[in-house]
């Protein structure tokens, strides 16, 4: 299907003429810095983000966890998503907004590199495996939590830039 067959929307880059996947070329795009932040919210009870932000879970301390395994997932990205290049990331960030009376434990990403494609799928693996991490450090005292709303918050540099304000 063409780009003149459906309108005004683009052609998807991972899908060949003859509708085979394969890894985008990315070699003749300028390096640039390019950085982007996801976001994801575990929803748990009130009590179990009390015990989060105490360290006083079974498993230990959460946030820390988390934060560690988000960092090595965003690293880890190319090797779990098959179509992802394999990026010099410059940083990766991973921070957590304790809501308690709302019972919710938000979580952001931001992820930078200098490269000649974007950091979007390495943000929201970060923020995804840390999601998941303080899922299964809570499950014990809350086995009802919820990881909602994964999503890219703000993505920068390349041709096109998201979300965030200028």
């Amino acid at each position: 299907m063409s780009e003149n067959d459906r309108g005004s929307e683009p052609a998807l880059t991972h899908v060949r003429e003859d509708g085979a996947v394969h890894m985008v070329d990315v070699s003749a795009k300028q390096a640039t810095v390019r950085t982007a932040r996801a976001s994801a919210v575990v929803v748990t009870t009130p009590e179990t983000v009390a015990l989060v932000a105490t360290g006083d879970l079974p498993k230990g301390e959460a946030l820390a966890t988390a934060r560690i395994a988000g960092i090595l997932a965003a690293k880890q990205t190319p090797q779990l998503i098959p179509l992802c290049h394999p990026l010099p990331l410059s940083a990766v960030e991973v921070s957590f907004a304790l809501t308690p009376e709302e019972g919710r434990i938000g979580i952001e990403t931001f992820v930078k590199t200098t490269a000649p494609t974007g950091v979007e799928m390495e943000a929201l693996t970060a923020a995804s495996v840390a999601a998941l991490t303080v899922f299964d450090m809570i499950k014990a005292v809350d086995a009802t939590a919820v990881i909602e709303g994964i999503r890219v918050v703000e993505k920068r540099g390349g041709k096109s830039d998201i979300g965030g304000g200028a």
